[in-house]
């Protein structure tokens, strides 16, 4: 058991210098929250609020369709798990999410922008409460919504945003 331990201090260590070398590139810290909201502004244009702490929103968007509206980036390794809904109010929920989890998979989960997903926050939530859905932590998402959201890699019949392919190449850098 004391090898196993030094392993893993080694490999938390290695861990820890790639996470300063993340951080270094985004200003950001290296969590998987963080990073998402990085890669978000850069493929969605949109300007990051001054902390990551501020409530309701992660940015506004500076350019397209959505300019000047308010957006909340959430990063998951599934979103059809379930996604965050915060009580503050925001224009927009974007949501870059992870390949679907593997049953009896040992508990690793690469980091993959597998799928993005927009929402339109008033529309989601009155659709989630005309349902009795509870809205908070990880609310419960049909697979009909998220598929009518995503916009990455394909789009949504009734998406809000249609990508550029410049845009499409930048989120398949991450897949």
């Amino acid at each position: 058991m004391t090898e196993t331990l030094r392993q893993l201090a080694a490999l938390l260590r290695t861990r820890d210098e790639l996470d300063a070398r993340i951080a270094a590139l985004t200003g950001r810290s290296a969590r998987p929250g963080d990073v998402g909201e990085f890669i978000a502004a850069q493929v969605f244009d949109i300007e990051l609020a001054a902390t990551a702490t501020q409530a309701g929103y992660d940015g506004i968007f500076r350019s397209g369709p959505l300019a000047g509206r308010t957006v909340n980036v959430k990063t998951y390794g599934d979103a059809l798990t379930g996604i965050d809904i915060s009580p503050y109010q925001c224009d927009f929920y974007l949501v870059l999410s992870g390949p679907p989890r593997q049953p009896g998979a040992v508990r690793h989960h690469q980091w993959r922008i597998s799928a993005a997903y927009l929402f339109e926050a008033s529309a989601l939530l009155d659709t989630l409460a005309a349902r009795g859905v509870k809205i908070g932590v990880a609310t419960s998402l049909r697979r009909g919504d998220v598929e009518a959201a995503q916009v990455f890699p394909v789009t949504g019949q009734t998406a809000l945003l249609r990508l550029a392919p410049e845009q499409t190449a930048l989120l398949s850098e991450f897949a």
